[in-house]
């Protein structure tokens, strides 16, 4: 595996016109189209005959977790105790206490989040407080900035009434659509920002690969043969970070949260090892695992978040143990460590950056949507189809196909 840290970012340009990216969904999910890209081969279909191109006997990995309503709104108190002063926006990134998600969301009374403070100049100090008009009557939520974390600072909110954390943002939180869409969330975002299999509440953004998947599509990759398994990565607002530095090595991969089943791990293993990943984030978890085998292999002591893979860790110095562990040994070391800590669901975190010069170990085939220039998904892309993503995205540009989260689809198979 070469080392990809000197990569210029500015090779992975394109021209991508306003009008290419699609503001909206389609009316009917599985109507999108769909790119085939097949060893260097490029062609078209809609998206509901996607089965069709998928072998009978493989295994099929989307990543079930659920976008939260994760904007929230608070407006300072003006001099008169009334609340019409600045509006402030507070963004829900990452929980900070209880720093479980599942138990986050059931909290009562009090919790704290990491979060992005918009119109911060505004909120110098003091608390902000908002009544909410909830089903068993009104409630004070107060929010309190705490000490700054990266980017992001802790905010601990603090309410007045028995319900439940998903409760209050379900009543005053809105959902993040994209920004490059350069409109308000609308009441249908919630239900077309989903995907129909969405579980698991923690994600700021959607797994777009899986909105264009419907019952109907599920149900006809059963009727292939094709298995099916989910796993949950809570997307972060890094996922729309730019890269900013000139070669990669200087851009900071944002750490995202994952919970695979032991039951999905056996069968990625009786799979051989390999996958079909529905979207990049399926992929960042799937080849994560790998690494994480590695990890126990050595050092079978390790905690869960010890598992963390860091950005780099990939492509540090090829070693034979490295050239040897091939995937299903390294996700049977994985589920062996899991039973020796009697562990039914692995909770860690990813930090991976896979880029051209990545040496994929699980991933076979990819489902994923067109990407935006100088991305590290277009990195992951890239690294995908070895170098080949020019091709793909010219069709794409040449043919009328609709981009980004609400675009078009594609299947990649190198």
């Amino acid at each position: 595996m070469t080392d990809p840290r000197h990569i210029h970012i500015s090779d992975y340009n394109y021209p991508l016109p306003d009008e290419r990216i699609a503001k909206f969904p389609m009316a009917r999910r599985d109507h999108s189209k769909l790119l085939i890209y097949r060893k260097g081969e490029v062609g078209e279909d809609m998206f509901y005959n996607l089965p069709d191109y998928l072998p009978k006997g493989a295994l099929m990995v989307f990543n079930n977790t659920k976008v939260i309503q994760a904007r929230m709104h608070f407006r300072k108190v003006d001099a008169n105790g009334e609340h019409t002063g600045a509006l402030i926006e507070v963004f829900l990134l990452e929980p900070a206490e209880p720093s479980d998600y599942e138990l986050m969301f059931q909290t009562t009374g009090h919790c704290a989040w990491y979060c992005l403070v918009g119109n911060l100049k505004k909120w110098k100090e003091g608390s902000l407080t908002r009544t909410l008009n909830m089903e068993h009557g009104p409630l004070t939520l107060k929010a309190t900035r705490g000490e700054i974390h990266g980017t992001s600072y802790r905010i601990d909110f603090e309410w007045d009434a028995p319900v439940s954390f998903a409760e209050i943002i379900d009543v005053m939180g809105e959902l993040p659509i994209p920004p490059y869409l350069n409109r308000e969330t609308q009441e249908n975002d919630k239900t077309t920002y989903q995907t129909v299999y969405s579980k698991i509440k923690g994600s700021v953004a959607a797994p777009t690969a899986g909105l264009h998947f419907t019952p109907e599509v599920l149900q006809a990759i059963d009727a292939h043969g094709i298995d099916r398994e989910e796993l949950t990565l809570h997307v972060g607002a890094g996922t729309f970070k730019p890269v900013k530095s000139e070669e990669i090595e200087d851009h900071e991969m944002h750490t995202e949260y994952i919970s695979v089943r032991r039951e999905t791990i056996q069968k990625l293993i009786t799979h051989d090892g390999s996958a079909i990943a529905v979207g990049t984030t399926s992929v960042r978890t799937l080849e994560s695992l790998y690494y994480m085998g590695l990890k126990v292999m050595r050092n079978p002591d390790l905690t869960e978040d010890q598992l963390h893979v860091s950005q780099w860790e990939p492509y540090g110095e090829v070693n034979s143990e490295k050239r040897i562990v091939n995937s299903v040994a390294a996700l049977q070391a994985l589920l062996d460590w899991m039973d020796a800590h009697d562990l039914q669901v692995l909770h860690s975190s990813t930090q991976i950056i896979i880029a051209p010069g990545y040496d994929y170990k699980i991933v076979k085939m990819l489902v994923t949507n067109f990407h935006q220039p100088q991305s590290t998904l277009l990195l992951l892309v890239s690294a995908f189809v070895r170098g080949d993503w020019r091709k793909i995205y010219d069709y794409a540009l040449g043919h009328d196909f609709r981009f980004l989260s609400y675009g078009d689809s594609s299947l990649l198979i190198p």
